[in-house]
């Protein structure tokens, strides 16, 4: 083989090297990137459901307060009732997100914090129809309201604890 066909031969090979080292590295950056922007779009599906879920919760501590005492403000809590529904349906929205964006994990935990939302919420909706009706069963609406709560506390921080893992957080 002359010289020059085996410098060409050469320049060729190192070319295909280069060439195939450079799709390597664009696909293995691709994945980097995409694992990133993937992180990024389930942290903030995962926020913006916390937000909603705290928001939520203000307002459902100011229903629980309300029917609480012992002579409520019908009124007043009609209005607190009404507010918290809202700010539920907005909490029901963003756990969709956090549904389509998050692994299965965090999707089950989430279902776990509706589920304990919804039994809190029926509590509440008895505990609102003893009070317009004038029927007293605090002590056992007021306890079972509490247990529910606390509850729905637990399912709240393990949501937090499954959401970190999915994004990669451990500590």
């Amino acid at each position: 083989m002359d010289s020059g066909l085996a410098a060409l031969l050469g320049a060729a090979v190192g070319s295909a090297t280069t060439l195939g080292a450079a799709i390597v590295n664009s696909r293995a950056q691709a994945r980097s990137q995409h694992a990133q922007w993937s992180r990024q779009h389930r942290r903030d599906a995962y926020a913006g459901y916390l937000s909603a879920l705290h928001v939520r919760d203000i307002a459902m501590d100011a229903v629980l307060d309300a029917l609480r005492s012992d002579q409520p403000d019908l009124p007043s809590l009609d209005e607190k009732i009404d507010r918290f529904i809202t700010l539920a349906r907005e909490v029901h929205r963003t756990g969709e997100i956090v549904i389509l964006e998050g692994p299965t994990s965090v999707a089950e935990v989430a279902e776990r914090v509706t589920h304990a939302s919804s039994d809190l919420s029926h509590v509440m909706r008895r505990m609102a129809a003893h009070a317009h009706a004038g029927n007293a069963q605090k002590e056992e609406d007021t306890a079972l309201a509490t247990e529910r709560e606390r509850i729905l506390y637990q399912a709240v921080k393990d949501f937090r604890l499954a959401a970190r893992s999915a994004i990669g957080k451990t500590n």
